[in-house]
């Protein structure tokens, strides 16, 4: 009997993965373009909001929430739908019968979009930093720990997500809370500065803010200790969540 390596088990997963996702035209579609089609409609928006005061451009703004919009739509959009349909043609049930362990299939699973996303967002950072005058990110570690933990809650949240989801079609539909909610209260198109005290309070505790403070902060600068420390802490306790109810309530097999 032959026995195989975390790496190998991922590695064999992920090229799986990969080659379904790219049979899926629709969703590499979803996951190139819509992104680059919602950054010109928030800089389009953007130049009649009053920026002043917020220490942020309008490219600077609307391409550092175009980062937010790769996470979410190549990551958390693309994913649920991704848990659903392996659920639903019993691949989930068949891959639990050998070695590999659960943790192993859903990040197996997810390896495709999250490099795609990474991708994007290197590709985007490089265009803004090059085009639009923004530079280089003054802190990158910020920026990469943003995207990182934004990857792995956004994971988390996806396969959560995917409980309440019971066809790959309904998962337009489960998935728009967060979307619409993180578009409007965290960031992505409007500065939470720009957003009267009392909401920006409430909307600094919605899931993608803390990682579009870090985002924005890593690319652009600004932020000072306690809002970059309390961004981290919002997505740490947000990917907790997530991963509580993966575990609890995650199903493995398709819903009767």
């Amino acid at each position: 009997m032959t026995s195989t390596t975390v790496q190998g088990r991922l590695r064999a997963l992920g090229r799986a993965e990969l080659t379904l996702l790219l049979r899926n035209r629709t969703a590499v579609f979803v996951a190139l373009l819509v992104p680059v089609v919602m950054v010109a409609a928030m800089k389009s928006s953007l130049e009649s909001v009053d920026l002043a005061g917020t220490g942020v451009s309008v490219a600077g703004a609307a391409l550092s929430g175009g980062v937010g919009m790769v996470l979410i739509q190549v990551v958390y959009m693309n994913l649920v739908a991704a848990y659903v349909a392996r659920r639903e043609d019993l691949v989930l049930k068949r891959l639990r019968t050998g070695e590999v362990p659960d943790r192993e299939i859903l990040t197996g699973t997810a390896l495709p979009s999250v490099a795609l996303a990474l991708v994007q967002t290197a590709l985007m950072i490089s265009v803004g930093s090059a085009a639009f005058g923004l530079g280089w990110p003054q802190r990158p570690e910020l920026l990469a720990a943003g995207l990182l933990l934004g990857a792995v809650m956004l994971t988390a949240l996806a396969a959560a997500t995917s409980v309440m989801t019971r066809t790959v079609q309904t998962a337009q539909l489960t998935t728009l809370p967060l979307f619409l909610v993180s578009m409007v209260g965290s960031g992505l198109f409007v500065p939470l500065e720009v957003l009267p005290d009392g909401l920006a309070s409430v909307c600094e505790l919605l899931p993608m803010t803390g990682v579009m403070t870090l985002v924005r902060t890593g690319w652009l600068g600004g932020g000072e200790g306690a809002d970059v420390l309390g961004a981290g802490l919002n997505a740490l306790v947000w990917t907790a969540l997530a991963v509580f109810a993966v575990q609890r309530w995650f199903r493995w097999e398709p819903r009767r």
